[in-house]
């Protein structure tokens, strides 16, 4: 399979499919990104919340239509967007999620994941690779992103691996996946998550609860232990009541900025053939939202 998209040229035209998503700053990492290497790019937003009737579908052919190099897909659209693709990669196909597509010249579409590098590298960085590896972790969520934070806590070393979802057929094919992939009896469908809390080194929440506009706390972290880590694919707001309820019990903590600029370096790769500057992203990101 060619990783590199064939539709690229000096003004690459992407963009995002997904709700409520006005306060995105993919916008701005992708526009900077093309900057910093000579190319003038643009991102466009197909949120869903504003184009009332439209499906994942109806959007996806009208990229193809209107000559966009490639998208990124989001809540809740990151399982639906599979089988309408023409290619999906290894990877994408075994997390069973797609974040970003390309477009070739001849409107062939290619999916693939990036957040599954994206989570492990944000989560390497801020709390080690040793706060996973042979530890026990809970995730609350299995939707597309828990889909891709599940394959990226395996590739950690993740030892057992405790699912909650409120559809509890979501959690159990994760938990199946993720057998699959390292063996069975490293992964179970948690009804609770409360119960399991104060047994866990760290928890996930890779659900769209306590996001701007989307009100709530996804997990009590009451029974959370001190020596803990707390971590959220979400960054508007960057830091969640979630993250602040942790912080108050004494845990380490981890906002979606490390993940979203991460998996926009990768995805940036795949639009464009070019190697993004990680750390100009970074400091993109924060002048893109400020404190929110």
């Amino acid at each position: 399979m060619t990783i590199a998209n064939a539709n690229v040229s000096l003004r690459p035209l992407v963009g995002l499919i997904g709700a409520n998503i006005q306060r995105s700053r993919a916008p701005a990492l992708f526009e900077d990104a093309c900057a910093a290497v000579g190319l003038r790019g643009h991102y466009h937003l197909m949120d869903l919340d504003l184009l009332a009737g439209r499906t994942t579908a109806d959007l996806l052919a009208a990229a193809r239509t209107a000559g966009l190099s490639g998208f990124n897909v989001t809540y809740p659209c990151k399982e639906v967007v599979l089988p309408l693709l023409d290619e999906v990669s290894e990877e994408a196909r075994q997390i069973g999620a797609v974040n970003t597509v390309t477009i070739g010249k001849d409107g062939r579409t290619t999916g693939y994941n990036t957040d599954r590098i994206g989570f492990r590298r944000s989560l390497e960085e801020t709390f080690g690779r040793a706060a996973v590896d042979g530890k026990a972790v809970l995730m609350v969520g299995a939707g597309g992103a828990g889909r891709a934070v599940a394959f990226a806590l395996c590739d950690l070393g993740v030892r057992e691996f405790l699912i909650h979802d409120n559809r509890p057929a979501q959690a159990e094919a994760v938990a199946e996946a993720i057998g699959r992939h390292v063996g069975p009896g490293r992964a179970r469908v948690v009804a609770d998550p409360a119960v399991v809390l104060g047994s866990v080194a760290g928890a996930v929440n890779a659900t769209p609860v306590g996001m701007t506009g989307i009100a709530g706390v996804p997990l009590d972290v009451s029974a959370l232990l001190p020596t803990a880590w707390v971590a959220d694919v979400i960054y508007s707001p960057l830091e969640t009541e979630l993250l602040k309820r942790a912080q108050a019990r004494g845990a380490k903590t981890m906002g979606g900025a490390g993940m979203c600029v991460h998996q926009a370096a990768e995805s940036f790769r795949l639009f464009t053939g070019r190697t993004a500057d990680v750390e100009r992203l970074r400091r993109t990101f924060v002048a893109a939202g400020g404190s929110s």
